[in-house]
């Protein structure tokens, strides 16, 4: 069995994402021995935002600048990763409502038809059926279903949104909000979030 680890917080050792995702992928460690990982910090190694010549490329164009070159190597191998992960772990702290822009420049290379979803007769298809993901999610605010920000939050929702999309329906989100709202709160809602991912079950 496989994993895929992703952390996309710029905060280092001082994130919350990337303790929460840490601890998932520890967990899923005891449940499922022999379990293999690959690991990607997005933030320090991101992937380029997408450009025409990025899309000329996978049109068949001939590419000639090396920096595009390499970068299409990474998506390459980005799509390859998750395509063998039987479970995805996404480190996904809250930036200006949404998500941080290194996950984003990797579901550009992730989300492709023909290989992630496909166009049916009666709509988009998502083609990574069976494949179990969570999301390790941090925020500042409280963003939270029934919360008076909740029609502002564009990250939680946009992850479901989209892995739903590529037929990933079965993801767990672990969320630990109200971060700058007082050292009591951020303590509790690490806790909470700590505790949550201690429950999971095979």
């Amino acid at each position: 069995m496989q994993l895929l680890h992703l952390d996309s917080s710029v905060l280092g050792a001082a994130s919350v994402s990337r303790q929460l995702s840490a601890e998932i992928v520890a967990r899923q460690r005891v449940l499922h021995p022999g379990l293999q990982v690959v690991y990607r910090d997005l933030a320090a190694d991101p992937a380029l935002h997408l450009t025409g010549t990025h899309m000329a490329a996978w049109q068949g164009a001939q590419v000639e600048d090396e920096v595009i070159t390499a970068d299409l190597v990474k998506g390459n191998a980005y799509l390859s990763e998750l395509l063998a992960a039987d479970i995805v772990v996404i480190g996904a702290p809250m930036y200006n409502l949404s998500i941080p822009t290194p996950l984003k420049s990797w579901i550009d290379r992730i989300a492709i038809a023909g290989k992630t979803f496909h166009y049916t007769s009666i709509g988009p298809e998502g083609l990574l059926v069976g494949k179990k993901a969570f999301v390790a999610s941090s925020r500042g605010g409280i963003y939270a279903q029934g919360s008076p920000r909740a029609a502002i939050e564009h990250q939680e929702s946009y992850l479901l949104a989209l892995l739903a999309f590529l037929g990933m329906t079965d993801t767990t989100v672990v969320r630990a909000e109200g971060l700058a709202m007082g050292a009591d709160v951020k303590d509790a809602a690490v806790g909470q979030a700590l505790q949550d991912i201690a429950a999971f079950a095979a």
